[in-house]
C-alpha cells in the first residue's frame, strides 16, 4: 500500500505523456485525478496507521550502490514526518489536478501538462519518503527538473524562458552546497542513511556539523528562496496558475523545509547553524513582505506572500521548534493554494488582465472567489481561531521565549512582518474586489464565476483553510505531544514551547495580533477614505526613492546581473579564449600533436635525392662525431656551449636546406 502512494502518480505521468494521443484529453484528466485521488485516501490511511496509532514502516527494495565502504539502498521511510508531509502535497496536488481540467480546457498541451504535474507530484512524494540522502536526492533533482518543464510550460515565450532558466541556474547553487555538503555526511559518518547519521550525531565534533548543517541550509536557501538565493520564486509566476499554486504551496518551496527538519539530530548539536537560520529566516520575512507592498501583478504579491511564510518556517527551525515548522508549513500550503487558486480564476474570468490596478469592484461578479480569498487573506494573517493562527503567532511567540538576541531580532521582524503582511493583503483585495471599478467595460460584462471544477477545489481548499489548524494543532504542536515520535529530535536545552505559552506578558503574544489588525485597517482606510495620501506619497523625492527601492526588490537582481553574473560571463571569456584556447591547447594534447606533426614534415622534408645535400648531412655528421671523441667526459657533452651552439646551427642548415630544395 505505502508504495502504491509513490506508484499511482508516476504511473499517470507515463501515460499521459507518452500515451496521451491514444488516451486523448479527456482519458488524461480521467487517469491523472483519479491516480492522485487514489493515492490521496491511501496517503490518509497511512497518516493515521503511521501517524495516529505510532507504527512508522520502513521498506527496503534493493541495494544500489554497494562499493567498499559505500552502501546505499532504494529503501522509504514512512514516518509521522513523512505522513505530515503527504497530506498537504497529495490532497493539495489533487485538488489542482481537478482544478486544471477547467482552468487549461483551451490549451492544446493538456497531456504534457497534466504530465508534468503528476510527475512532480511523485518526484515530491519520492523525495519525502525516501530512507536515505541519496534517494532523497533524487526527488530533489527531479522536483527541479520538472519544475523548469513546468514554468517553462509555454516555452515559446521569451519571459517563461527567463525565468524557467534562473530558477534552475540559481537552484543549481544550492545544489553545489548540498552535494557537498553529502560528501562531507559520508566523509564523516561513512553512511547516507538517516538512522545511522542521527544515531552517530550527538558523538561527533561541533564545527565539523556546523559545516555540514550550512551545507544542507544552502540547498535549502535555493530550494525554499531564502536570502540571497530568492529572486528565481517571483519570476515563477510565468508558469500557468495552477502550476504557482502546486509549486509555491506544496511543493518545491517545502523540500528545503522538509531538508531542515529531517536533519534536525545535525542542526541540534550546532548552535551556531542554528543561529545562521534564525537569522536568515527573519530577515527573509521581513525583506519579502516590504517587497509585497508596492507589487502590482496580482500573482506576484502572492508570490512575495510565500517568500515572507518562508521565512517563517525557517525561523522556526532556527528556534529549534521543528513541529511547530512542520505545522506552518502544512497549514500555509492549504491557504496559499487557495490564493493561488482564488487569484487564477480571477485571471481567468477577466481576460487574462493581472495588473491589480486595472481591476477593482469584482464583488459584484465574483462573489464566490471574493469569499475564498477572503478567507485564504485571513487565515494567511493569524486571524484567531483560523489555520495560520495555529502556527504563525506560535512562531513568533517562540522566539520571544527564547531570551536571546536572535530571539528577540526574530520576534521583532516577525511581527512588523505581520502588520505588513496584513497591509498587502488587503491592498489586494480592496484594489481588486472592493474599489470602484478600473477596467474595460467590456471586461466585466464577460466576467462570471467559473464551473464546478473551479468551485469544488476552492471551497474544499476554504474549508482547510478554516478549520485544519484548529483540528491538528494539539496533536502537532500541543505541550506533551508525542506525535513526531523519532521522527524529529529537539534538544531538552531547546525546548521553550512551555516558557512561550505560559510565562509571556499578554502584550507580547497579542502585538503581532495587534499590528495584523492596523495593518489590514490601514489598507482598508488608505484605498478607500482617504487614497489621496497613497498618491501624495511619491510626489517628494524621498517617497519615490523608497518605492523604486522595494518594487525593485532592493535591486538584489541589479547586483547579481552587474556584479556577479556580467564579470562571471568577462572571466568566463577570458578563461575559454586565453586559458583553454590558449595555455592548454598549446602545452596539451592539440599542441603536442601539432609539433609532432610539424616535426616529423620538416624531417621528411631532408629526404630530396640531391648528392650535395647528402655530403653537408656527411660533414656536419663528422664535425659531430669530432666534438664528441675530444669531449673531456660525459658531462661536458651537454654542457659545452660550443657543441650546444653547434648543433643550432646544424638544425638551422638542414631545414634552411630542405626548405630551399
Amino acid at each position: 500500500m505505502y508504495l502504491s502512494i509513490l506508484i499511482f502518480p508516476l504511473l499517470a505521468s507515463f501515460v499521459s505523456g507518452f500515451l496521451g494521443r491514444k488516451i486523448g484529453i479527456t482519458g488524461s484528466h480521467i487517469l491523472t485525478c483519479t491516480c492522485l485521488t487514489i493515492s490521496s485516501i491511501l496517503a490518509t490511511i497511512a497518516f493515521y496507521e503511521v501517524g495516529i496509532c505510532g507504527s512508522p514502516v520502513s521498506i527496503y527494495l534493493f541495494s544500489w550502490i554497494d562499493s567498499e565502504l559505500m552502501s546505499i539502498s532504494w529503501e522509504f521511510l514512512f514516518d509521522q514526518l513523512t505522513v505530515s508531509m503527504f497530506i498537504p502535497v497529495l490532497y493539495i496536488s489533487t485538488l489542482i489536478h481537478i482544478y486544471t481540467t477547467s482552468y487549461l480546457s483551451e490549451d492544446p498541451h493538456n497531456q504534457r501538462f497534466f504530465s508534468y504535474l503528476s510527475l512532480f507530484t511523485f518526484f515530491m512524494l519520492l523525495l519525502v519518503s525516501g530512507a536515505n540522502y541519496f534517494v532523497m536526492f533524487i526527488g530533489w533533482e527531479g522536483i527541479g527538473v520538472v519544475s523548469y518543464l513546468l514554468i517553462n510550460f509555454y516555452y515559446t515565450r521569451i519571459q517563461a524562458n527567463k525565468a524557467a532558466i534562473l530558477a534552475l541556474t540559481m537552484n543549481r547553487v544550492g545544489d553545489m552546497g548540498l552535494s557537498i555538503g553529502f560528501f562531507a555526511l559520508f566523509a564523516f559518518f561513512g553512511s547516507l542513511d538517516y538512522s545511522t547519521i542521527f544515531s552517530l550525531a550527538s558523538y561527533m565534533n561541533e564545527t565539523a556539523l556546523t559545516i555540514i548543517s550550512l551545507l544542507l541550509l544552502m540547498g535549502a536557501m535555493a530550494k525554499s528562496a531564502q536570502i540571497p538565493l530568492h529572486s528565481w520564486l517571483p519570476g515563477s509566476m510565468e508558469a500557468p496558475t495552477p502550476v504557482s499554486a502546486l509549486l509555491h504551496a506544496a511543493t518545491l518551496v517545502t523540500a528545503g523545509l522538509y531538508l531542515l527538519v529531517r536533519s534536525s539530530p545535525i542542526l541540534e548539536y550546532s548552535p551556531t547553524a542554528l543561529l545562521i537560520i534564525t537569522l536568515i529566516g527573519s530577515t527573509t520575512a521581513f525583506f519579502a513582505a516590504t517587497c509585497g507592498l508596492v507589487q502590482n501583478d496580482l500573482k506576484r504579491i502572492i508570490a512575495f506572500s510565500t517568500i515572507s511564510q518562508l521565512g517563517y518556517m525557517v525561523m522556526a527551525v532556527g528556534l529549534s521548534q521543528y513541529n511547530v515548522a512542520l505545522m506552518h508549513v502544512v497549514n500555509h500550503a492549504f491557504f496559499k493554494a487557495l490564493l493561488f487558486l482564488g487569484a487564477g480564476a480571477v485571471i481567468h474570468s477577466f481576460a487574462d488582465e493581472q495588473d491589480i490596478r486595472k481591476m477593482g469592484g469584482l464583488i459584484k461578479f465574483l462573489p464566490f472567489t471574493y469569499t475564498t480569498m477572503l478567507i485564504g487573506s485571513l487565515s494567511l494573517l493569524a486571524t484567531p481561531w483560523l489555520t495560520g493562527f495555529y502556527s504563525k503567532d506560535l512562531i513568533i511567540e517562540l522566539a520571544f521565549g527564547q531570551y536571546a538576541f536572535s530571539g528577540i531580532y526574530a520576534y521583532i521582524l516577525g511581527s512588523l512582518t505581520a502588520g505588513l503582511t496584513a497591509f498587502y493583503s488587503f491592498r489586494l483585495i480592496s484594489l481588486v474586489f472592493l474599489t470602484v471599478p478600473n477596467g474595460i467595460k467590456k471586461v466585466y460584462l464577460n466576467s462570471h464565476e467559473s464551473n464546478m471544477a473551479v468551485v469544488i477545489p476552492l471551497a474544499i481548499l476554504a474549508l482547510f483553510s478554516i478549520f485544519f489548524g484548529f483540528v491538528l494543532s494539539d496533536l502537532f504542536v500541543g505541550i506533551g505531544s508525542d506525535f513526531f515520535g523519532n521522527s524529529i529530535f529537539i534538544h531538552p536545552n531547546n525546548i521553550t514551547i512551555v516558557e512561550a505559552e505560559f510565562s509571556l506578558p499578554l502584550i507580547i503574544k497579542l502585538l503581532p495580533t495587534i499590528f495584523s489588525i492596523l495593518g489590514a485597517t490601514s489598507a482598508i482606510f488608505l484605498y478607500h477614505v482617504y487614497p489621496e495620501f497613497i498618491i501624495n506619497l511619491t510626489d517628494s523625492s524621498l517617497g519615490r526613492n523608497i518605492y523604486t527601492f522595494l518594487n525593485g526588490k532592493y535591486f538584489f537582481d541589479i547586483i547579481y546581473n552587474n556584479f556577479i553574473i556580467a564579470k562571471g560571463l568577462i572571466n568566463g571569456i577570458l578563461i575559454s579564449k586565453v586559458l583553454d584556447r590558449g595555455v592548454v591547447e598549446l602545452i596539451g594534447p592539440y599542441g603536442l600533436a601539432s609539433a609532432l606533426n610539424q616535426s616529423a614534415s620538416n624531417i621528411s622534408k631532408l629526404d630530396t635525392g640531391v648528392i650535395t645535400t647528402y655530403s653537408i648531412y656527411i660533414t656536419l655528421s663528422t664535425l659531430i662525431l669530432i666534438f664528441i671523441a675530444f669531449s673531456t667526459s660525459n658531462l661536458a657533452l651537454f654542457l659545452d656551449f660550443r657543441l650546444v651552439f653547434f648543433f643550432i646551427t646544424i638544425i638551422f642548415l638542414t631545414l634552411t636546406n630542405s626548405k630551399f630544395n
